[in-house]
């Protein structure tokens, strides 16, 4: 949700356009932190109308072009961030600060559209897909299953006797692990 409304906005430009009052007075009236919004809203009003203080509903996806003839106009012209955002009809300077960035470290590269999100699934199946496709012999599935059973009773015994004494496959560990670090040692 945006911080300032689209009527409060509104409200102060046309207080500061009525003259009677300045920037910084409208921010401490309205207990803001700062004024530079304020002048950011008026220069917005301005040159674009109250289009200028909507909050915009969709993402604009501005060309590669669009962000390198901002960036020049703005090195070129030596104008601030605002005056280039007034240029170009960008209600959020601090956009052109970003592609300014993103320029300067990764060149027109970083400039370009980046598709956002996962990527799409593959429809492609795996590997392991077309294995499990080749269809197993009798003798085959009953040598897996076994396997698998002795995998898993393996397991649970470790499992017991861990719980059992916890500290015991800890030593053992440190013992494996400080031996084959001495035997690294003399390769």
């Amino acid at each position: 949700m945006a911080k300032y409304s689209e009527e409060f906005k509104i409200k102060l430009v046309t207080e500061y356009l009525d003259g009677n009052i300045g920037y910084g007075s409208l921010a401490k009236k309205y207990n803001m932190g700062s004024q530079t919004p304020i002048v950011e809203w008026v220069k917005n009003y301005k040159s674009q109308g109250i289009g200028g203080l909507r909050r915009r509903k969709t993402k604009n996806e501005y060309s590669v072009q669009f962000k390198l003839d901002t960036i020049q106009f703005m090195l070129n012209t030596g104008a601030s961030y605002l005056e280039t955002a007034v240029q170009f009809k960008l209600n959020n300077p601090s956009l052109i600060k970003r592609w300014k960035k993103t320029f300067r470290e990764h060149g027109i590269e970083g400039l370009k559209l980046k598709s956002k999100g996962r990527p799409s699934m593959s429809k492609k199946p795996t590997k392991q897909q077309k294995k499990e496709e080749k269809k197993l012999t009798r003798e085959e599935e009953l040598e897996r299953e076994n396997e698998l059973l002795r995998l898993e009773n393996a397991y649970l015994k470790k499992l017991r006797a861990f719980q059992e004494n916890p500290n015991v496959l800890l030593e053992k560990h440190k013992q494996n692990w400080h031996s084959n670090s001495k035997k690294k040692d003399t390769d």
